[in-house]
């Protein structure tokens, strides 16, 4: 077992906009009153320091004694690149994530020949924690991995290759892998080379599938797709019928979707969403409790020519028709020299939610550089009335 050790905006409004959504006004969510709520306040901020150049996309888990563990991408030396050197490091809430611990605990030091990054967190139905992440050897080289904490991420297996009928650089976001109601873990990859061959920013997307609690993974089919479209970085949501929704970061000014309909193994072709979108990632999750979708990403359509195609502001809405229609738009950072993507969300409770994300500044050209975490009640969506 590996044991953990110890290591040392202006803003400006301007009106949301969001093309082909459909909106429909209706009464408040769950919970909400006619009161404020609370809104989202920045909690911890992980900017580059010497010897640390950047620290980016994380992934959260609630642990059994009533902590929040965050653990994100920590570079060292220095250079900031996606292909330098970085572990994975963590930080701690006892208090629901208002406030967190100061130092970096390593989770993880570097494995790989170029680094390890992109964490997803995951409390399985039997107990354990699973720890997903990239070893990175080269741009031929990419592979997403699993630990597994049976003590609460006090310590973690060895690491078990969750990609093994084919090599290549494939991506696995943050905040990305899922396991269904009936148990199944989902994990949607994006293959951009293989061995000896060229690097393709259109990326052939698949969706790896375990029934055994991650010890054993088989590769579903290709996603089907005969655009010209760049498609990358999938996530996936789980719907009331049982169907699994992919949602594809891509070119052409919207998200792309592709269905599932026998848990993972076989995808419908891609077809645009309602979710205008530059080239960057969207995140969704269930709301607790309830039948709704929250929906994390750059809503940014291209209308406004001082933002177009830049990854800013970061908007969060609320779908009641799993996906359909978007309502309760707010943006939760605006400033348009901002640079707000990689998010993971994670629920403290039925209402208050946490958000960690890539937050730095174009003009600094810090644009990965710095992860914020955000802490803010729903029903803040809810309220219109400010």
């Amino acid at each position: 077992m590996m044991k953990l050790k110890k290591l040392v905006s202006g803003r400006i409004k301007y009106s949301l906009v969001i093309a082909c959504m459909a909106f429909v006004s209706c009464s408040p969510g769950k919970n909400a009153k006619t009161s404020e709520f609370f809104s989202p306040t920045t909690v911890l901020k992980l900017s580059p320091s010497d010897g640390n150049p950047r620290n980016s996309e994380g992934d959260f888990v609630s642990l059994n004694d009533g902590r929040i563990l965050f653990v994100y991408t920590r570079y060292y030396g220095d250079s900031s690149s996606d292909h330098a050197p970085a572990l994975l490091s963590g930080r701690y809430s006892d208090d629901g994530g208002k406030t967190w611990t100061n130092e970096d605990e390593i989770i993880l030091e570097n494995e790989g020949t170029m680094n390890v990054m992109s964490v997803s967190l995951l409390r399985l139905q039997n107990g354990d924690i699973a720890l997903f992440y990239l070893r990175k050897n080269s741009t031929e080289d990419c592979l997403p991995m699993l630990r597994v904490s049976k003590d609460d991420g006090k310590s973690w297996s060895e690491a078990i290759s969750c990609i093994r009928d084919k090599e290549g650089y494939f991506v696995l976001n943050n905040n990305r892998v899922i396991q269904l109601e009936s148990g199944r873990l989902l994990m949607p990859v994006a293959l951009h080379n293989v061995p000896g061959g060229e690097w393709s920013n259109k990326a052939a997307l698949y969706c790896y599938f375990s029934d055994d609690n991650g010890e054993t993974w088989y590769a579903g089919s290709q996603v089907p797709d005969h655009t010209d479209i760049i498609t990358q970085e999938p996530g996936l949501i789980e719907m009331k019928d049982g169907r699994v929704m992919m949602y594809i970061r891509a070119s052409g000014g919207f998200q792309q979707l592709s269905y599932s309909s026998d848990e993972g193994e076989t995808w419908s072709e891609i077809e645009k969403s309602n979710i205008a979108s530059p080239l960057s990632p969207a995140s969704m999750e269930k709301v607790p409790n309830s039948d709704d979708w929250l929906l994390v990403w750059n809503n940014n359509d291209g209308s406004d020519p001082n933002i177009k195609n830049k990854r800013t502001p970061l908007t969060a809405a609320i779908s009641k028709d799993e996906g359909k229609t978007w309502k309760y738009l707010k943006n939760i950072q605006d400033d348009p020299d901002g640079w707000y993507c990689y998010t993971a969300i994670h629920f403290v409770d039925d209402n208050n939610v946490l958000l960690g994300y890539c937050a730095g500044s174009q003009l600094e050209k810090t644009h990965l550089s710095i992860t914020d975490v955000t802490l803010f009640d729903i029903n803040w969506l809810f309220d219109q009335t400010n």
